[in-house]
């Protein structure tokens, strides 16, 4: 049996064992924040010290650039929306390190930041997949928010929304302060809200994701989120994950010899945009194996086209995908307009919408989840063209139009 004295004795080196592994815990946490500062606020700057040891490679988007230097990256938006005669440049510095001279004229914010506000829905599952839903406080409308993680937030009061365009609320962003804003410009002053925000002394950043005519491009923007957070490991991880999965699905549909023709769209007041060509559209059509009946067009954006004239090329389609949002069966469709039962794709009931994924308020996932996970959607693409290939997958974003 052990006597009292050691007892003590025993007990006071196991206190003597926690001390040292406290003092060793607390010597590697600081030695973190001052030799890999970019997950938090540097103690002592060193000028020869890369603070960002992780760096992306931009592979697939063309919309924006960046360059690291050893305490700060300078992002360049190359082409911040249709017919823009500028590019954007903002300049991220780790926190705790100086703010590099020369850059008057640009956007400085500090990194990692630690608020956000996000005046797209496109851009809530960047926050998903780089694991910082806890850094965005405000969004543009929580009624069209599809996106899980968020919809929680939602539910426990911890997400507001504060509009966007000609309706942003900018008292209630300047209250909420946020170090940073991400939105998307059109180039109309009337209505874009982002020279609303940079007037009131608010730091906006444009995601111009939308301009891209590839779906890797659109999202590869991913990246662009995570440089304002110190993402870069992770955000490579992801993105070259989700490239995989696509580049290796998209090979299996390259080689099919039988390619079925398919158009878009529909009928709005007189006119039927279809997309261009070279529109990220077209490029999910021809991986998936379809023959897009619009696929010579030269064009990234919407062609405004007659019913006569895509009725003239169309009518005898195999498929007919991307209709109005609200059409669940076929009886919707000709309600809409009778001309439509005239096209084969009708007629034999290949009808395929992007609408599955719907809440009660019309947020359409398609449009949010979707531009983050390209392989899905041209998974659903092929699952429609040339369902033998992937006999096991199962339709996220499309559904067939019933009876």
């Amino acid at each position: 049996m052990i006597s009292q004295k050691y007892k003590g004795i025993i007990f006071l080196c196991q206190l003597f064992l926690v001390a040292i592994l406290v003092v060793s815990c607390q010597g590697s946490e600081n030695s973190l924040i001052v030799n890999s500062p970019n997950n938090a606020c540097v103690q002592n700057y060193d000028s020869n010290v890369d603070y960002f040891p992780n760096k992306v490679k931009v592979t697939h988007a063309k919309g924006f650039a960046v360059e690291y230097y050893k305490n700060y990256k300078v992002v360049t938006i190359k082409n911040p929306w249709k017919d823009a005669k500028t590019s954007l440049k903002y300049v991220l510095v780790q926190c705790g390190t100086p703010i590099p001279p020369g850059f008057e004229k640009s956007q400085v914010f500090t990194t990692p930041v630690n608020s956000v506000v996000s005046l797209s829905t496109t851009h809530l599952p960047h926050f998903s997949k780089l694991n910082v839903v806890d850094k965005l406080i405000a969004i543009s409308d929580i009624k069209q928010v599809t996106t899980p993680d968020f919809i929680d937030k939602i539910k426990a009061g911890k997400l507001v929304s504060v509009g966007n365009n000609s309706t942003v609320n900018v008292e209630k962003i300047l209250e909420i302060n946020p170090e940073l804003i991400t939105t998307f410009g059109t180039g109309n002053q009337e209505t874009d809200s982002f020279p609303k925000l940079l007037e009131a002394g608010l730091k906006v950043a444009i995601n111009s994701e939308y301009m891209e005519d590839t779906p890797l491009g659109r999202s590869e923007w991913l990246k662009f989120t995570a440089l304002f957070f110190n993402k870069e490991k992770e955000s490579e991880k992801i993105f070259a994950t989700i490239a995989k999965k696509y580049e290796d699905i998209a090979v299996k549909a390259r080689r099919v010899k039988n390619r079925p023709t398919v158009f878009v769209g529909f009928n709005f007041k007189g006119t039927w945009y279809t997309p261009g060509g070279n529109s990220y559209v077209a490029k999910y059509l021809a991986d998936a194996g379809a023959n897009y009946l619009w696929s010579q067009d030269q064009s990234s954006g919407s062609l405004p086209i007659s019913f006569e004239t895509v009725f003239e090329r169309a009518v005898n389609a195999d498929y007919w995908l991307n209709l109005r949002q609200s059409w669940q069966t076929l009886k919707d469709v000709i309600t809409e307009d009778n001309r439509y039962g005239d096209y084969k794709a009708f007629k034999i009931g290949n009808l395929y919408n992007n609408n599955a994924r719907v809440n009660a308020n019309g947020g359409n996932d398609y449009w949010q989840g979707g531009i983050s996970n390209p392989d899905v959607v041209l998974s659903d693409l092929i699952k429609i063209f040339h369902p033998e290939i992937l006999k096991n997958h199962q339709f996220f974003y499309y559904r067939k139009l019933s009876q």
